[in-house]
Order: C-alpha cells, then structure tokens, then sequence
C-alpha cells in the first residue's frame, strides 16, 4: 500500500475513535460507501473496524434512523433480581424488624437489623451458601434500593414527671376523701385522656413564670 494511502488511512481510523455511538458508525458507513463501495468486509481488512457496526451504520445511513443502544443490558444484574426469590426472602428476613416512616412522608421504611445480621439469617434460615452471598458492603446496597434504610428503632420516651404531681394527686385525693363524707356535695369525675399542662413541661417547654422574677 502506498505510503499516502496509509497515512489516508491512518486518519479516517483516528477521526473515527474521537466519534461516538451514532455518529461514529454514520462516520465509518460514508468511508466505507466512498472507499470500498459499501462492502463491510472490505472496510473490515482495510481500517480494522467491526463488521457488525459497519452494517448497522450501513443500514441507519439508508434508512435514516438511529438504533438505540441498550448499555443498561450490558451490565452485570443485580444480585437480588439474578433471581426473584432472592428478593422475596430478604423481605421475608426484614420486615419483622422494620418500622414505616413515622411522619408518613415517604415509602421508606426503617429497619434496625444490619446488613451483617441480614446475610446470617439468609444462611441460617433460608439455606443460602456463605460463597452464593454478596459482601457485607454489597447487602447494604440491595437493602438500600429494596427501601430499607439502617436505624436504631427507639421506644417510646415515658413522660417527665414534674415536681407538682404529687401536689396535684394528692389534693385530688384529698378532695375525694372530703365529698365523700359530705352527703350534700356532688362529686364528677372526667377522663379526659389529657396531659396536665403544669410544670417546666408546659408551655412550649417555658416555665409558668417566665414573666415573674
């Protein structure tokens, strides 16, 4: 080959590897309708490109459309979609042990066992081999996009006691005791399933007095 014709070459080659996708194959279908009269396996032998992109150029050229390409396939699955029971059996690991979203802002839901504790019960419950898991790391992840997310479910905190609830129970009992031996006295008792605003507690958690001295 002349020594012109492979620096010719050599250039239609690099200005081909700076193109991508698309236009990269419409690029390489015009050199090789130009320069080997539209025959893939002679632009193959001649600039090293693959056959299979140089017919699927060949044919968007002509028919002036644009083959979308699939790259999401392309990539390995996820673990927990390889197969669908995998999937079933981490909810059914998971679920007893999670909470919806307090503020009932989101599907997310919260659960306060570890991805650590998650691939022993697979193992232990489920039968699952420790070589057929994913790393502790990669768990983390799948329970991630499964809609779990990792936090320490706390019980509910029981209600301050302030100084004035003895007072107030025991005037209550006081005035029980009163009415109870005072035939002419009307006694009403109402559960209002109230808390008694009374105290620090009260008030936005500023004292009753805050405009004493």
């Amino acid at each position: 080959m002349d020594s012109s014709v492979a620096r010719y070459d050599a250039l239609l080659r690099q200005g081909a590897n700076r193109l991508r996708s698309h236009q990269r194959r419409l690029f390489i279908a015009e050199v090789t309708l130009e320069l080997c009269g539209g025959n893939a396996r002679q632009a193959e032998r001649r600039f090293g490109w693959g056959r299979d992109t140089i017919t699927k150029g060949l044919h968007e050229l002509q028919q002036g459309i644009r083959c979308v390409e699939n790259f999401a396939a392309r990539g390995r699955p996820r673990w927990e979609e390889e197969q669908p029971q995998r999937a079933q059996d981490i909810r059914a690991i998971v679920e007893p042990h999670t909470q919806a979203d307090p503020e009932l802002k989101s599907e997310r839901r919260y659960t306060n066992l570890t991805a650590k504790e998650t691939l022993e019960q697979l193992q232990t419950k489920k039968g699952y081999a420790e070589k057929d898991l994913p790393s502790e790391r990669s768990m983390r992840d799948i329970l991630n996009r499964m809609g779990y997310r990792l936090k320490r479910i706390q019980k509910a905190k029981p209600l301050k006691k302030t100084p004035q609830t003895d007072a107030i129970f025991a005037n209550v009992h006081a005035v029980q005791e009163e009415i109870k031996n005072d035939p002419t006295t009307l006694g009403i008792s109402i559960d209002t399933k109230a808390k008694v605003n009374e105290g620090d507690y009260s008030r936005g958690g500023k004292k009753p007095d805050r405009f004493g001295g």
